[in-house]
């Protein structure tokens, strides 16, 4: 009887587990992507030096290239060739469908009650299905390879209740910037998150990733949330395993946070910490350089869809670029069928492979020293887009979606009502 974490961890392990205590788990899936696997393939090589060692279960261990897709330099393209050779060897499949957690849950590899360690920060994504993901070094994901076991500290949690009602143009990103605001970049170090409320019940299973993926930017170990019908629906077709419908029992928070978003406005993060959270219409004409839609964060269809609504028929600002990622090459098609490529195209963005693009500052929008850009991104470190004198902002896809018409951020209700009256009149 506990927490969500304390359940899914009581449920691994068949015995009552609290916060606090060191546990040995089997896990269910390891994930490592292009720049992360490397050093988590030295990891392996040396732990199995007295032979070649094998991976603990091909069909659980995964490899996805997705942060410098394709290959946009000779060392980038050096690490991916070696990480395929690797690959070959250990028979595994190495997966290049777009970003890496958009991919895992797609394939089926994340359900309700499971356990997900990720070379990657942003695993706390998984969560968003009631199972514990979160993000580890190369060498204990190494570790993991080799024996499909990791440990952990169960985590105490800090339970984040989201009720009231949906204001007009206000989206998930909005609502997951105003949560950091109010716990900090720290507030919520190896804690768990667990997000309960209408607000949250009523979400997609899109915004919840939006929300457990956002978890890692206050510190947290996990997000989650329980899973439920909204869940079971997603996944189906996509697995074919039983899972546990895992909610929180009599649970022992170390904290209770409740927002209330009935009369939040759309929200913007700005420079250089996450939690730097101000309403776009106080912004006033902050010029832009470029905007981009897209990431593990917000570049899912419904995403793509919100900036198609805006805008549909029009073109942006030529005194900016816009740069538009799907998050797989799932949406991608999905979108492509749906005319939202063609929309977003016409209207002046650039259009790209399926995952990070200029999200951690490699390729695909990298920005020059000065510059400015609005993203759907989930940080806005210095340097993490390129120049470290360059700023980044971040907000939902509808504020991204108006600024790049306006070409400085741009509070997305009065674009959005204008749109509105332009229907009645058309």
């Amino acid at each position: 009887m506990g927490t969500l974490a304390e359940e899914i961890f009581s449920y691994k392990l068949g015995r009552p587990v609290h916060a606090g205590e060191t546990v040995v788990v089997d896990v269910d899936h390891v994930m490592s992507h292009d720049t992360t696997t490397p050093l988590a393939i030295q990891a392996f090589r040396k732990l199995n030096k007295q032979n070649k060692g094998r991976v603990f279960d091909t069909q659980r261990s995964h490899i996805i290239f997705d942060h410098i897709i394709p290959a946009s330099t000779i060392a980038a393209a050096t690490l991916q060739r070696d990480t395929r050779v690797f690959a070959k060897e250990q028979d595994m499949t190495v997966l290049q469908e777009g970003i890496c957690h958009q991919v895992m849950p797609e394939k089926g590899f994340v359900i309700p009650g499971s356990i997900i360690v990720g070379a990657d920060s942003h695993s706390c994504t998984y969560g968003a299905f009631g199972a514990f993901g979160t993000g580890m070094g190369s060498t204990d994901i190494g570790v993991a390879y080799t024996t499909g076991r990791s440990w952990f500290r169960v985590p105490e949690t800090i339970n984040v209740n989201i009720i009231g009602t949906m204001p007009y143009g206000v989206y998930a990103k909005d609502i997951s910037l105003e949560v950091v605001r109010r716990l900090g970049v720290d507030g919520a170090n190896y804690r768990a998150i667990e997000y309960t409320g209408e607000v949250i019940e009523n979400f997609t299973m899109s915004e919840r990733m939006t929300f457990a993926n956002m978890a890692i930017e206050m510190g947290g170990k996990a997000g989650l949330i329980a899973a439920d019908e909204t869940t079971r629906a997603w996944l189906q077709g996509r697995t074919d395993k039983e899972y546990p419908m895992l909610r929180a029992q009599d649970p022992h928070y170390e904290r209770v946070i409740e927002i209330d978003v009935t009369a939040m406005q759309p929200q913007v993060a700005c420079p250089p910490d996450v939690n730097i959270v101000h309403p776009a219409e106080e912004l006033g004409h902050i010029k832009l350089d470029e905007v981009f839609l897209g990431t593990c964060t917000n570049g899912r269809l419904d995403d793509l869809e919100i900036a198609v609504g805006i805008l549909r028929g029009k073109k942006i600002s030529p005194d900016l670029r816009l740069v538009v990622i799907p998050a797989s090459r799932e949406i991608y098609m999905e979108a492509m069928r749906l005319g939202y490529l063609e929309a977003l195209a016409e209207a002046g963005a650039n259009i790209g492979t399926p995952g990070c693009g200029p999200c951690i500052g490699r390729h695909f929008g990298v920005l020059a020293p000065g510059e400015r850009a609005l993203t759907t991104m989930n940080r806005n470190f210095t340097g993490r887009m390129g120049d470290p004198t360059a700023e980044i902002y971040l907000g939902s896809p509808a504020t991204v979606a108006a600024s790049a018409l306006t070409g400085y951020i741009t509070d997305p209700r009065a674009v959005l009502r204008e749109g509105e009256a332009e229907e009645v009149v058309g």
